[in-house]
């Protein structure tokens, strides 16, 4: 269904627009206690002794727990409604990352992070319907980028804060507060959001079947899988940038590690901007058409990612900024817009289960890309070939992408 005329009232504009806030504040929380273990990977690998492989299992574990439960939430939040499910997903993520720092085996930890990823990945389905609800055709993008914006930013104020935190108390120590923080957050967010009222919600018996309907519906969508597909490749993409960019500069660059993080902050903050710009360029300029914009981001990503490759050692900080900001605008940017896609390819009360089943095809370009790029440079010693394969990667994106918007053409003028 369509966007409810009442809601452009000035108190239906307002409310619309708080509700996008709660959903905000908890999607920030998520990611900076599931980001956190990115900037950490540092300090997680010199303490536990990890190879470079081990160190990008930590992102590869929290993407297996979203792909676990982005099908299953989205089933629940279409029948359930966004509310109960923010509380439950904070508290998931939370009471396991709080657990993993309880241990020191690496594989016993990661058995919490992938729990814990169940929490993560929940958020996506649960918060995109509460998106596709509240907002129109015209406003989702912003909308959207907007909610989205909170993944990169909180996982730039996990580099901003639990970076220093870690590096004077120990990383367990700032797990365990960024933990407590998402759960406090997602008790406030449970009194605080409603649902639209445009969204229905049944409790019926016949759940289960129209579960089994919808994804054969589903898997049958074939723009919707193109749209998976060329998500893992940039979700890939994005992870290898975010878990590397510090070893990177750490290592071969010889930047100290505070300046280091800082890059990964960049890289995030212009990351956040991206996902907001995208979307308005696309609401503005494109009328609303999300394909063209992909692919102009997959074009930016492989031509920085192909530069970052060439790089000479001590190459300067000044240097790194605006390669890195340039990076994050891109490849950390397109997520609004592929939640935006995956939404809107099927009827809106489908929207969580659509969502869920394209962040679980996506969710396999981040659990296989950061381990191959970490083994590569295990095996090379060198990064230059782990970027390159960042640019065969989004080569193919750019294949996919173009068969997408070829099939999109000839359905438009069969249709005429």
């Amino acid at each position: 269904m369509e966007y409810d005329n009442d809601h452009r009232s000035k108190r239906g504009i307002a409310i619309h627009w708080q509700m996008l806030l709660w959903l905000l504040a908890v999607q920030v929380l998520v990611a900076f206690v599931g980001r956190g273990l990115v900037p950490l990977g540092v300090l997680i690998g010199n303490d536990m002794s990890l190879t470079k492989a081990q160190i990008g299992l930590l992102p590869a574990g929290l993407f297996l727990g979203q792909a676990l439960a982005s099908i299953p939430a989205g089933f629940l939040v279409d029948h359930l409604g966004s509310r109960r499910l923010l509380l439950a997903l904070s508290l998931c993520l939370g009471i396991n990352f709080i657990a993993s720092t309880f241990v020191t085996h690496f594989a016993l930890m990661l058995i919490f992070v992938v729990l814990g990823g169940l929490g993560y990945g929940a958020m996506h389905p649960v918060s995109n319907r509460g998106i596709i609800y509240w907002f129109s055709q015209t406003q989702r993008g912003t909308a959207m980028g907007i909610k989205q914006m909170g993944v990169t930013l909180g996982s730039a104020l996990s580099a901003v804060v639990l970076l220093p935190i870690a590096a004077s108390f120990g990383w367990r120590t700032a797990v365990i507060c960024a933990a407590f923080l998402l759960i406090m957050t997602g008790f406030v967010s449970f009194f605080q959001y409603r649902d639209s009222k445009n969204a229905p919600q049944t409790n019926d018996g016949h759940q289960l079947g129209q579960f089994y309907r919808s994804m054969w519906k589903l898997v049958h969508n074939k723009p919707l899988l193109l749209v998976s597909l060329s998500a893992l490749g940039l979700n890939g993409a994005q992870m290898c940038l975010n878990t590397y960019l510090v070893l990177f500069a750490f290592e071969k660059m010889g930047i100290p590690l505070v300046l280091s993080g800082l890059l990964l902050v960049i890289s995030e903050a212009f990351g956040s901007v991206g996902r907001i710009a995208w979307g308005v360029i696309s609401d503005r300029f494109f009328n609303g058409e999300r394909i063209s914009i992909i692919m102009i981001i997959t074009i930016i990503s492989a031509i920085t990612s192909s530069t970052m490759s060439f790089l000479p050692e001590e190459t300067p900080f000044s240097i790194l900024v605006p390669i890195t900001a340039v990076f994050g605008f891109a490849v950390s940017g397109f997520n609004g817009i592929w939640m935006n896609l995956a939404s809107e390819l099927v009827p809106p009360e489908q929207a969580g289960i659509s969502s869920g089943l394209s962040i679980t095809i996506g969710s396999i370009g981040v659990m296989v890309a950061p381990p191959l790029f970490g083994l590569m440079v295990d095996i090379t010693g060198s990064y230059s070939w782990g970027w390159l394969f960042i640019t065969g990667l989004l080569s193919i994106v750019f294949v996919i992408l173009l068969a997408l918007f070829s099939f999109n053409k000839n359905t438009e003028r069969e249709g005429e």
